[in-house]
């Protein structure tokens, strides 16, 4: 059975999860600061409404991908894709440069809910804030999960599922990194655990880049046309394309006989970096185009730099 799909999604989710885990340390430890403990059932009510929602979201990607077939499944998966590359990108360099002042803006923003003497309002507004950072980070999660993956049908039992253990998986380490440095006081660096699973997620990316451009290809492809007489379908050789000015240009790579993609180790750089073992010309540009800015304004914001301006990191 194959299980590498799991890595990627273990990968996104541990990351995202982590996010969402530290804002959640973060209010829990100022509420008890401030000796309003008894507001963070408020907290947990966030937690569990933004894990439901997130997992509905995922739910409805699932079904809605799940019941295309041919051209309109590859074509939504390309859509997904592309949408998983937007956010994740743009949240991976917009965290970068909060990290600084993450405490500090979580901070303000109970203190302000706190500022309201009603406790059932400030419960609202905790909630809200818990439950959209949660939400969030889901929502991020499931853009990627559904743009990258389906249940393997040619997998038997669990292997099947692979990407949504992964995710669970995910979502118990974040729960296990934030236990550990808020309530057993565990010595991690941060800053460091970040930028390691930054530069895995930039790579994870990019590889969506290589996959969004074979599903819109593939969505692009009529490889068979039905008999209105027999009602029977021919195949076509060569198959045709209904854009024509929408191509993957030649293929340039070819791996399939020392590192074929369904194979490991091949499978394991196909799921979690998008590796192909025939790639073709544009396939690689984008990816290069797409790595080396993203990974310049990343390496940036590491750098202390302002990379997204003021008035769209205010949001």
């Amino acid at each position: 059975m194959d299980f590498s799909a799991a890595l990627p999604t273990f990968l996104i989710v541990l990351r995202e999860g982590t996010e969402a885990t530290l804002i959640v340390g973060i209010v829990l430890a100022y509420l008890s600061k401030a000796k309003q403990s008894f507001l963070s059932k408020w907290v947990w009510l966030g937690v569990a409404a933004g894990l439901f929602a997130s997992s509905v979201m995922g739910a409805i990607a699932q079904k809605l991908i799940g019941g295309f077939s041919g051209t309109v499944y590859y074509l939504t998966k390309g859509i997904f894709s592309l949408a998983a590359i937007f956010m994740l990108s743009w949240m991976l360099i917009w965290m970068t440069q909060q990290a600084k002042t993450l405490r500090q803006q979580v901070q303000s923003n109970v203190e302000h809910a706190l500022s309201d003497r009603s406790s059932n309002k400030a419960g609202w507004a905790l909630l809200t804030l818990i439950f959209v950072a949660v939400l969030r980070e889901g929502a991020e999660a499931v853009l990627f999960i559904a743009g990258a993956f389906n249940p393997d049908l040619s997998q038997f039992g669990l292997s099947q599922y692979a990407p949504a253990i992964g995710c669970a998986l995910g979502i118990i380490g974040a729960a296990a990194v934030g236990l550990g440095v808020f309530k057993f006081g565990l010595k991690l660096n941060i800053r460091l655990f970040f930028q390691v699973l930054g530069v895995i997620l930039l790579l994870i990316v990019s590889g969506l880049v290589i996959t969004s451009l074979a599903a819109f290809d593939l969505a692009n492809t009529i490889d068979k046309v039905k008999d209105p007489i027999t009602g029977a379908y021919q195949f076509l050789d060569p198959p045709q394309k209904v854009f024509g000015w929408f191509t993957l240009g030649p293929q340039i790579l070819d791996t399939s006989g020392f590192l074929p993609q369904d194979k490991v180790p091949g499978i394991i750089f196909a799921t979690l970096f998008g590796y192909s073992d025939k790639l073709h010309s544009v396939q690689l540009i984008a990816y290069a185009i797409f790595l080396v800015t993203t990974g310049t304004l990343y390496f940036r914001s590491l750098s202390g730099k302002q990379v997204i301006p003021a008035i769209v990191r205010s949001r």
